[in-house]
């Protein structure tokens, strides 16, 4: 899932048409930069984070419920199994243990309401930009948003490599 070159290009394009909207509406490369190191440096992790939100210097990202560590372990531990993945676009719900299988719908049903809304700490530098944890969600799938992955857990060399990418 975090690396970029392994994307197929109709993801490779989304993330980088994405980020460099996202890039724009905070204020520029450095400040969505700045706010994705901000989000690493938090431990464990930012998900976790009791108010629900992490700030840079210049934009804040907040979301509207507050996600418990195991959910976040969940994910982890789902992104581990699929990391060196050719297809990104996993159903994160195919799974041959029936027990993890449950743990993960629930972990869907928990986590399909909340929405991430990043904003500049300037109104002059934008608009700011949101989005979801899932990009598709149907009764027997469901699959992470590529956008969530790379703000939440892949490094930043990921989005350098996306804002660069040329269609």
């Amino acid at each position: 899932m975090c690396n970029f070159n392994k994307q197929s290009e109709d993801t490779k394009a989304l993330i980088h048409l994405f980020m460099v909207k996202a890039a724009e509406n905070v204020g520029g490369t450095n400040f969505l930069l700045a706010l994705i190191e901000a989000i690493r440096s938090k431990k464990p992790h930012a998900l976790s984070e009791k108010n629900a939100q992490v700030a840079s210097n210049k934009s804040i990202v907040k979301w509207n419920k507050v996600i418990f560590a195991d959910k976040v372990e969940l994910i982890q531990s789902i992104l581990d199994i699929h990391r060196s993945s050719e297809n990104p676009n996993f159903n994160i719900l195919d799974q041959e243990n029936k027990k993890r299988q449950k743990n993960i719908l629930n972990m869907v049903k928990a986590l399909a309401p909340v929405k991430f809304t990043v904003t500049p700490q300037n109104p002059k530098d934008g608009g700011g930009f949101e989005f979801s944890v899932f990009d598709k969600i149907e009764e027997n799938e469901a699959v992470f948003n590529p956008i969530f992955i790379a703000m939440f857990f892949c490094s930043t060399e990921f989005t350098k490599k996306a804002l660069k990418y040329e269609i």
